[in-house]
């Protein structure tokens, strides 16, 4: 049992102090200001302190007295704003509003809720780029989905827009795009100056109950393409990775390389964010188009794909599955259409779903949000669980659920030399 005290908004502390007598502790304050809180902390002899993200909440008066006096403080977070103010503050305990009671236990104990989650080999984030032809096949609307669906399933998650030609992650899920994210992200990374502080100043965030993320939004003019040069693609990725579990990366379709059509070798090469986009990335999902003509576009540009990046870290999803324009069984034929003429085993199938898209791109939101049922949702989720996310992660146990602070506390008590159920 630990001792706790709040100082959130009146509408969010019922809530939170019912979770945490739920879970054993004991509350010991309620405030209503920083500067409140900060006044109690040492007559109520406070362990935890949980506050919001908002300046009235969470002052730098208040970080330096309970520093002072040992007492752990975790922010918890609405806006993005007050997630700037925190970090800002020096404050990195912070968690999304609608995080359950085990996420606030795990940073009350600077204890990682994921100790198994799916990390590169060096420990860092993975990278997942999402490319296809030309003719919208639905790369961006995947790569929003895949985004949503890691986030669904834990992990932390930045969507980025690398498209050099018709960057759209913004407007499909309603965000502002007067200053690029992306863009922002190079420059500074050409400079030597992209931080995770800068990635969460720059970065907008996608808010949901099934799974925030955050989105670094693409060029909104097709001019400023120079200002995504390789090398700067390259460094922004990399620090992509030192902050967050999965980074998701919608690609241009031109996979040319500039310089055979360019008579100066040291020129800016617009195709060069996409190229490098697919080098860096861990595994590439490369999606199609389950039509004669997308299959057709598919498989001619799948040859120049596999000349720029490695074959094993390919996975091709055919998209817009449906039976009006290939006829009966159209997974059938278009898995044999994809081996015969492709050497292409193993694709996933997204069925075909307009009206839940429409409503995405109405709502400004993901399938999950929208749709949740959806037949493309439901491929798409399966696509994540089993294709992209390592299979230690997909085990979900019982135990896990169990808070954090009382598991600690039952494996103190167990005698020296015992082994945990």
């Amino acid at each position: 049992m630990a001792r706790i005290a709040f100082a959130v908004p009146a509408a969010r502390e019922d809530a939170l102090v019912d979770e945490a007598f739920d879970h054993g502790h004991e509350v010991v304050a309620r405030c209503g200001s920083a500067d409140e809180l900060a006044s109690l902390l040492e007559p109520a002899a406070v362990e935890f302190a949980i506050v919001s993200s908002a300046e009235r909440y969470l002052t730098a008066r208040l970080l330096a007295e309970a520093d002072r006096l040992g007492v752990r403080v975790v922010a918890i977070n609405d806006t993005d704003a007050g997630r700037r103010h925190a970090i800002t503050l020096g404050l990195h305990e912070v968690v999304d509003g609608d995080a359950d009671w085990a996420r606030i236990d795990a940073a009350l104990l600077a204890t990682p809720l994921r100790s198994s989650a799916p990390t590169a080999p060096s420990g860092r984030g993975r990278v997942v780029a999402v490319w296809g032809p030309a003719g919208s096949p639905g790369r961006t609307s995947l790569a929003i989905n895949i985004a949503a669906e890691l986030a669904s399933a834990g992990h932390t998650v930045a969507l980025a827009d690398v498209d050099t030609y018709s960057g759209s992650i913004a407007p499909t899920l309603g965000l502002l795009d007067e200053a690029p994210g992306f863009a922002a992200a190079c420059r500074l990374a050409g400079s030597g100056a992209l931080t995770q502080l800068e990635l969460e100043r720059i970065a907008q965030r996608y808010s949901s109950p099934h799974g925030s993320f955050w989105v670094l939004t693409g060029i909104g003019r097709p001019s400023r393409w120079p200002e995504l040069s390789a090398s700067r693609v390259s460094g922004a990725l990399d620090a992509c990775r030192d902050w967050v579990d999965y980074t998701v990366v919608d690609t241009g379709f031109n996979l040319e390389n500039d310089e055979e059509i360019s008579s100066d070798v040291f020129a800016p090469r617009r195709n060069a964010a996409t190229l490098e986009a697919l080098r860096c990335a861990d595994q590439v999902v490369a999606v199609g188009s389950a039509d004669p003509v997308g299959l057709s576009r598919f498989l001619r540009a799948h040859v120049d794909l596999l000349d720029a990046i490695l074959t094993d870290r390919v996975l091709v999803v055919m998209n817009r599955l449906r039976a009006a324009v290939i006829g009966a069984a159209p997974a059938r034929q278009v898995t044999q259409s994809l081996e015969r003429f492709g050497g292409i085993v193993a694709p996933v199938m997204v069925p075909h779903d307009q009206a839940a898209f429409d409503a995405a791109v109405l709502e400004g939101a993901t399938l999950y949000d929208v749709a949740a049922r959806s037949p493309a949702r439901v491929a798409i989720s399966t696509l994540v669980q089993e294709r992209i996310l390592p299979s230690a992660s997909k085990r979900r146990s019982q135990r896990r659920r169990v808070p954090l602070l009382r598991r600690r506390q039952a494996a103190a008590a167990q005698p020296a030399g015992a082994r945990p159920d």
